[in-house]
C-alpha cells in the first residue's frame, strides 16, 4: 500500500485525466497517417502507434496505482504534535557535519523545484527512518556512502 497526501493523489488523477483525454487525438493521428497509404514506410503512423502504446501503458499504471493508494488525513497527522508524518516539512541536522537542511516527507517525488526543501519519499531509506520520528530524535539512514545520522531539529509544517 502506498501512502500519499490529498494533493499528490489529485496530481496523479489529473495526469490520468490528461492521458485519457488525449486518446481521441492519437486515434485521429493514426487514422490520418493510415489514410496516406503504405504503412510499411509511414513514419507518422508508426510514431503515433508508439505514442499510443506508451500512453496506454501509463494509463494502466496510474489506474493500478490509484487503486492501491491510501490517502492520509492531514488533520490527523497534525494532531500529533512533535511527530513527523507524511506531508511534513522537517529541519534536520547532520550529526557528523553539523549542516542543517529542510526535508519534506512525500508519498511521491514531484520532481518540481522546491527551492531549499529536499523531497524524501516515504518508501526511501531516509523516509522510512524519518516517518514517525519525534523532535530531538536521532535517525540513522543507510546511504550508499555509508551510515548517515540526523537529528530532528523541528517540524516546520
Amino acid at each position: 500500500m502506498e501512502f500519499v497526501t490529498p494533493q499528490e493523489k489529485a496530481t496523479i488523477e489529473a495526469r490520468l485525466a490528461q492521458l485519457v483525454a488525449n486518446r481521441p487525438v492519437i486515434s485521429n493521428r493514426i487514422a490520418e497517417a493510415r489514410a496516406l497509404g503504405d504503412l510499411k514506410e509511414n513514419g507518422d503512423y508508426h510514431a503515433a502507434r508508439e505514442q499510443q502504446g506508451m500512453e496506454e501503458a501509463e494509463i494502466r499504471r496510474l489506474q493500478q496505482r490509484l487503486a492501491g493508494l491510501s490517502v492520509i488525513d492531514e488533520k490527523m497527522a497534525k494532531a500529533v504534535e512533535g511527530v513527523v508524518f507524511l506531508g511534513a516539512t522537517v529541519k534536520l541536522r547532520d550529526v557528523d557535519r553539523g549542516d542543517e537542511d529542510l526535508y519534506r516527507l512525500v508519498g511521491e517525488a514531484s520532481n518540481a523545484d522546491t527551492g531549499d526543501i529536499i523531497e524524501v519519499t516515504l518508501n526511501s531509506p531516509m523516509g522510512e527512518a524519518l516517518f514517525k520520528a519525534k523532535i530531538g530524535a536521532e535517525i540513522r539512514v543507510n546511504a550508499p556512502r555509508g551510515l548517515k545520522r540526523f537529528q530532528v531539529v523541528e517540524i516546520v509544517s
